[in-house]
């Protein structure tokens, strides 16, 4: 066997052995809640492309209900909605203070980072944050967002 054959075989192997682990106990953030040595199913210390792209297959493969190789828009709401409602299950279990089984404005936490964002909006620091204000904003989160996920919001054309 040749050094191409076996390195394709060893990294289908480690896919399929670090897609197990996911399996077995799925973790929250696409897996990457799980913890480091569970993720690192060859033991070395590090995280390899398998081992990362294996918790995106076993995700996509979640998601596919019928197993075709594609998500259809019936598949993704389901799949989102079953994520949603184990979310919500969870958030009412650790956030119910009076086990009511229900979340009140008082029970929901505070988010610290208001006063932060809203200086941070406040260009001109008048206490309030303008029209202008607002739309220099919403540019900008978009922008954040598509350069943090590594998107340069450009298509690549074949």
């Amino acid at each position: 066997m040749n050094k191409v054959k076996l390195i394709a075989v060893l990294a289908t192997a480690t896919g399929i052995v670090a897609a197990g682990a996911v399996v077995a106990k799925p973790g929250k953030m696409g897996g990457l809640g799980l913890p480091f040595e569970q993720i690192d199913t060859d033991g070395n210390g590090e995280l390899s492309k398998a081992e990362l792209s294996a918790i995106k297959d076993v995700r996509f493969a979640a998601a596919d209900g019928n197993g075709d190789g594609k998500l259809s828009l019936e598949e993704m709401q389901s799949h989102g909605a079953e994520r949603a409602s184990k979310r919500a299950e969870k958030m009412i279990e650790r956030l119910d203070a009076d086990g009511d089984g229900q979340l009140s404005l008082t029970e929901l936490p505070q988010r610290s980072r208001e006063g932060r964002m809203f200086a941070r909006l406040d260009a001109d620091q008048s206490g309030g944050i303008s029209k202008e204000e607002f739309e220099e904003a919403r540019k900008h989160r978009g922008h954040k967002r598509r350069h943090s996920s590594g998107d340069t919001g450009e298509s690549e054309q074949n």
